[in-house]
């Protein structure tokens, strides 16, 4: 076959050729009998070897550390860090000790997880930007889990004094509740782990972005209505379930005449004191070299109001308590509490990974470098389950520490390691100085940061504009993590964003395609008005894959736009030719293959010739194997363009291109 192309003019180009079937392409362009890949053999024995180049790779695919950190330049990088790591461990003390009230574990548990964890992610982390650490939705998935397996029910006591008035055991109900949050980290630590190794990172595709978003901001509700307890210093009942955070608010508006008023002063002043110094540091952010710590010098500030006021005794401010000097040894975890909070485990581990890793592709994408979605998995897992083993709780990325890591100049990880070194001078010689602390002061610093995940209601309006079915997922899954609580919400929302799927398979857009006069283009004649259709030529498209769930739809589409009702011709001609019997009831839905075989028969009775075009080679292949190819559907009326087979009919038919008015405002024309 002769084949030629030469370019015109600039931006025009002719092409010459022969029309080509699937026969003739597989000729012309000589296509393989087999794979191009090594074989089966060829790839085990290659991976089974062992070379110094090999190791070196899988070492460092492993330990991120060791191929940048030897290389790491003091000079260019070093400032930025220093500054970056001292910002992110001052926002560290304050929000580990509040979210740790979200995991209803006592605060100094708040700061060994701004510990442990960001070392060993130093270590296994591919994102050079992200802060790992505490986090409000994962601190209040923890939190649920606690007060589920320990309420303070269960650890009501009697007074010593021999009076008959009742009172919670909270060191007893404390110690229970960081095993309880212990056990569930180091579980879902392993989960992270284990699909990491086996190279799951892919999994996070299936949470689009809509669900993620609409899940932390479903989340955040949840944060809100778990701190107004301290806020108005009242104590509610616990409800579980779904709707209990219905239930929960109700439950506070009732009590709101018993609120405690110093409690509420001091709440309302720390708001006020956190919302406009931070407004501020937003509106300068350009001319401040660095954000003012505000969260710190408020809890600086509170600590010595309530110190030298005697909040806790004369007005029954709730302090923080205790809090321990130095770190805790290794303690292994519970493993009878496994089962109890196995499924609770594996939400937040996929709930942790899929907000690590967005943010990590996020910034990634920035600064223009990779982040390995499994090495991710590997490194948090191991944050998660070495952590536990130190009495941490589950830790994931946090958008506000991270941005301010980026903005204050940080470029590698080593701002993290500098971040924890802050914490750990605190846990060390700092945590007692913080005890008189109101409970208060750190329920507004959790409201505060919640700004960003508030603003996310933004994406309605947004999404209405964009994608209608995106922004159906967005208020399906904040809903169902409003009304079902955070595991259930969870679940039902990963469940309707795969209906979805379903869907947008089962209703997909058909087509009848039409051609440009004076081109090889052929385009849907509902969207083109250059488009017309050739007479005794109908081109038909569709914007999904065939599949067995939307096979009829398909067929039911076809008949519709083609106008012939297969089954009224097929009834009359099987009448007039008295040879076969009557039409039988319809058959089950068969496979892809199947259905569209059936389809070109059908048409084939009725003296409708059927062509495919556009196949890519995979799903050739499939009708190869599949045996979709026979003599009354002969490989010959497959053509790699809808071109091909509209000049191949009309050739065969003794016909030719229709004469049209060519409105392009372009050199154009086509012949057979």
């Amino acid at each position: 076959m002769r084949l030629s192309m030469y370019e015109q003019k600039p931006g025009e180009f002719s092409v010459s050729r022969g029309v080509l079937d699937e026969l003739g392409l597989d000729e012309v362009a000589r296509k393989r009998t087999c794979g191009r890949g090594p074989s089966l053999k060829t790839r085990l024995r290659d991976s089974a070897r062992c070379t110094l180049p090999r190791l070196k790779r899988w070492l460092f695919s492993w330990l991120p550390v060791l191929s940048w950190l030897p290389r790491y330049n003091l000079r260019e990088n070093g400032p930025g860090d220093l500054i970056s790591g001292v910002s992110v461990g001052i926002m560290h003390l304050p929000q580990g000790m509040a979210y740790a009230l979200l995991a209803s574990v006592p605060p100094v548990y708040g700061l060994y997880t701004s510990f442990y964890p960001v070392l060993i992610y130093f270590i296994f982390g591919t994102s050079r930007h992200i802060s790992i650490g505490t986090f409000a939705v994962i601190s209040i998935m923890i939190g649920s889990v606690a007060e589920r397996l320990a309420p303070d029910s269960d650890f009501m006591r009697n007074a010593t004094n021999g009076s008959s008035v009742e009172h919670v055991d909270t060191a007893a109900r404390d110690a229970y509740r960081v095993k309880i949050a212990v056990a569930t980290t180091v579980l879902s630590g392993t989960f992270q782990v284990l699909l990491g190794l086996v190279r799951f990172g892919f999994v996070v595709t299936y949470l689009s972005e809509p669900l993620v978003r609409g899940y932390t901001t479903g989340a955040a509700t949840h944060v809100v209505i778990s701190q107004l307890k301290y806020m108005f210093g009242v104590s509610p009942r616990r409800y579980t379930g779904p709707l209990s955070q219905i239930y929960i608010l109700v439950d506070l508006c009732y009590r709101l005449p018993d609120t405690n008023i110093p409690t509420l002063v001091v709440s309302l002043v720390a708001l006020a004191v956190l919302i406009i110094i931070k407004e501020l540091n937003a509106y300068y952010s350009k001319k401040l070299p660095l954000p003012i710590p505000i969260e710190l010098f408020v809890i600086i500030g509170a600590t010595l109001v309530s110190y030298y006021g005697n909040l806790n005794e004369i007005h029954n401010v709730h302090v923080v308590g205790e809090i321990p000097s130095g770190l805790v040894p290794p303690r292994v975890p519970n493993f009878t509490l496994f089962p109890s909070v196995v499924g609770e485990a594996f939400t937040i581990a996929v709930v942790g990974y899929a907000i690590t890793i967005s943010l990590g592709k996020t910034f990634g994408l920035k600064h223009g470098y990779k982040v390995d979605s499994n090495q991710e998995l590997v490194a948090l897992g191991l944050s998660n389950a070495v952590g536990g083993f130190f009495q941490c709780y589950s830790v994931t990325a946090s958008l506000s520490r991270s941005l301010i890591q980026e903005s204050t100049g940080g470029k590698t990880q080593v701002a993290g390691a500098i971040s924890s070194l802050i914490v750990l001078i605190t846990v060390l010689k700092l945590g007692s100085l913080f005890e008189e602390l109101p409970k208060a002061v750190l329920a507004t610093i959790v409201f505060v940061n919640l700004k960003g995940m508030f603003k996310q209601y933004l994406d309605v309006p947004a999404l209405w504009r964009s994608n209608k079915v995106d922004l159906l997922i967005w208020v399906v899954t904040c809903t169902c993590t409003v009304l079902l609580n955070l595991d259930l919400g969870l679940a039902a929302s990963i469940a309707f964003s795969l209906l979805t799927v379903v869907f947008r398979t089962q209703l997909p857009r058909y087509a009848v395609l039409g051609w440009v006069s004076g081109t090889e283009l052929y385009l849907d004649t509902e969207a083109y008005e250059e488009a017309k259709e050739i007479p005794g030529i109908m081109i038909f498209r569709s914007s999904a894959s065939l599949y067995y769930a939307n096979a009829e739809l398909y067929r039911d589409a076809l008949e519709e736009k083609s106008g012939i009702n297969i089954n009224k011709l097929l009834k009359q001609k099987r009448k007039q030719a008295a040879k076969q019997k009557r039409l039988q009831a319809k058959e089950e839905k068969r496979a892809k293959k199947e259905k569209t075989k059936e389809i070109c028969g059908d048409f084939g009775e009725v003296d409708v010739t059927v062509y495919l075009a556009g196949c890519q080679v995979c799903v050739v292949q499939q009708l190869e194997r599949g045996g979709f190819f026979s003599a009354s559907v002969p490989k010959s009326h497959l053509f790699p363009t809808i071109h091909d087979a509209v000049l191949h009919y009309l050739r065969y038919t003794g016909n030719g291109l229709p004469s049209y008015e060519c409105a392009l405002e372009m050199t154009c024309g086509t012949q057979l």
